[in-house]
């Protein structure tokens, strides 16, 4: 939304829509975390999404339109260039014969002119409409929904690529720019950029799974990589080594760090950026998919003064997102919350943050050590890589600490093992961890193209590839229902949008103190744990599939059948 969020406030508290205490609350919450005072309202379900476009409407005097799910004309489309309504955020959505072009836009004020050119220029009449800024964000995607013939229309659209040879020339870095500003839209994670004999792939890595999204000319590789090399401070002399490097671009007012691997192979360079975002996130546990008896789990895990909360899973599993959330409910005033990162993927207002810099001796046991004088109450560790920073991280929880991090482990109970691995004796273990959290990603099904299956629970457990439905899971006779996505422009045709996680906590009782002390193994830690009442990740997956979040394939996909005990 283009208005200024002071401006904002006041047309909402002047239409009496929301009492003026919610709204001063929810808009320091919207500063607080940078995020859209209207789109905080409407999550937030103060306010509809339709009664926020109507009362904005009527502020600028024009009609409003809801573009949300909405299928746009590609003729009407193409009467303002991609690039031209990005900036000006601006959507022709229609073009009658009669009636003319039909243009919405999240600021009618500063776009007045422009449409009024735009009319005069295609010699039809034009009327403005008032949108939503999700409205546009989503309308926009229309122009890449073919990401091979967007990019050859911007190839064609401007031929100076032909000519010119420089990194620096205006058409390369507004080639570069817009390869990464489209991954941005799409919630892409990755980039990959890969040689081949006559031309060069681009993938996305959306939703944790990579897909093609187009080709460009082998002549255009060079000056892309070097480009990169130029905004990542890497030598652009060498091409038969591996190079890391980082590199900063702003699009719209979102500040993108990129992680930058380069490394020859047989037909070129091939690029890897990973792509940070550092918008603060306001996700809660809720929203990341726990359930409530999780949930209590954690709760009184982090509302004890010291301790290690710990998460568990593969790179990609959404652990420090998680990490995250449990952070912002310890977030006071009152507290010293400290974290040595690498890298430091989300800003916390609040929190002081440290990225480990292993040029300058600033690793993970280092950086700890130094937080411990820094008089922290709460301490965020990105990750225990070592036996030196399990070691710290313990002792620091010892001391009156609480310790979050994160470790790489194939489920919960496997985790008191591996600290076992780095040399921290059990009995410390047993005084100092308070919950694990083991964690996969799931792909969410996409709601615009979902479709409905009915099945007999024993036509599900075969699915599941188990005998019989889990005693924990309630599966009432006769038929169930699960879903699946067909596809759609949305989804890329995948069916999927979006993640959630699938979780299982557990936490450490008496009896699983007791046999930590005793050095028991990871089968017995987590049959006692089943026992004490911990849903499994693979049950959790189960009740996701049965409230129609995700797919029966995609909790096969990240989970092993033999978790159920």
């Amino acid at each position: 939304m283009s208005l200024d969020p002071a401006a904002l406030q006041q047309i909402l508290l002047k239409s009496g829509s929301i009492k003026p205490e919610e709204l001063n609350k929810w808009a320091e919450e919207a500063k607080s975390n940078k995020r859209d005072l209207g789109s905080v309202l409407v999550e937030e379900k103060l306010l509809t999404l339709e009664q926020l476009g109507g009362i904005l409407a009527k502020y600028f005097q024009v009609p409003f339109v809801d573009l949300i799910d909405k299928d746009i004309d590609q003729e009407a489309l193409e009467q303002i260039p991609p690039e031209v309504a990005k900036r000006r955020r601006v959507i022709c959505f229609r073009s009658d014969p009669k009636e003319g072009l039909s243009i919405a836009t999240d600021d009618p004020q500063a776009n007045r002119l422009f449409v009024q050119l735009l009319a005069k220029k295609n010699g039809k009449q034009a009327q403005i409409l008032y949108t939503t800024g999700a409205s546009i964000d989503q309308a926009l995607t229309h122009y890449t929904v073919n990401f091979q013939k967007y990019f050859e229309r911007f190839l064609r659209d401007d031929d100076s690529f032909v000519i010119r040879t420089t990194v620096h020339d205006p058409p390369v870095k507004k080639l570069v720019d817009q390869l990464v500003e489209v991954a941005h839209d799409q919630n892409a994670s990755d980039i990959h950029i890969e040689p081949r004999e006559d031309d060069f792939l681009v993938r996305f890595r959306i939703d944790g799974m990579l897909h093609d999204i187009f080709t460009l000319p082998k002549y255009l590789l060079d000056r892309v990589v070097t480009r990169i090399k130029v905004l990542s401070r890497l030598r652009t002399d060498q091409h038969l080594a591996a190079q890391d490097g980082k590199m900063t671009m702003m699009i719209n007012d979102d500040r993108l760090d990129l992680r930058i691997s380069i490394i020859p192979v047989a037909e070129g360079e091939k690029v890897v950026a990973r792509l940070l975002t550092s918008k603060a996130r306001s996700y809660s546990l809720e929203d990341l998919g726990f359930g409530e008896k999780d949930l209590e789990r954690i709760t009184n895990a982090y509302k004890q003064s010291y301790g290690m909360i710990l998460t568990t899973g593969p790179t990609g599993s959404g652990k420090t997102t998680s990490m995250y959330s449990v952070l912002k409910l310890v977030n006071t005033r009152e507290l010293n919350i400290t974290s040595i990162e690498d890298p430091i993927e989300y800003r916390l207002p609040g929190a002081n943050q440290v990225q480990v810099n292993v040029k300058t001796n600033l690793t993970f046991a280092d950086g700890l050590r130094s937080l411990l004088r820094q008089d922290p109450d709460v301490i965020f560790v990105g990750e225990i890589r070592d036996n030196e920073t399990a070691s710290i991280a313990v002792n620091a929880a010892l001391t009156g600490h609480l310790v979050l991090s994160t470790l790489h482990t194939n489920n919960a109970a496997t985790t008191l093992p591996r600290l076992f691995d780095m040399e921290v004796e059990p009995f410390l273990v047993a005084s100092t961890v308070r919950v694990i959290i083991g964690q996969r990603l799931v792909r969410k099904i996409c709601a615009h193209c979902q479709e409905e299956e009915r099945l007999s629970a024993a036509d599900l457990a075969k699915r599941l590839f188990i005998d019989k439905m889990p005693a924990n899971i309630d599966v009432k006779t006769g038929k169930v229902s699960v879903f699946k996505g067909k596809g759609c422009r949305f989804c890329h045709q995948t069916g999927y949008l979006g993640r959630i996680g699938i979780y299982e906590v557990l936490s450490i009782s008496k009896t699983i103190r007791d046999l930590v002390t005793k050095r028991a193994d990871s089968d017995q830690i987590h049959e006692q744990a089943v026992k004490e009442g911990m849903t499994t990740m693979f049950e959790d997956g189960v009740q996701k599939v049965l409230q129609g979040m995700t797919t029966i394939e995609e909790v096969l996909r990240v989970t092993r059948t033999d978790e159920i005990k």
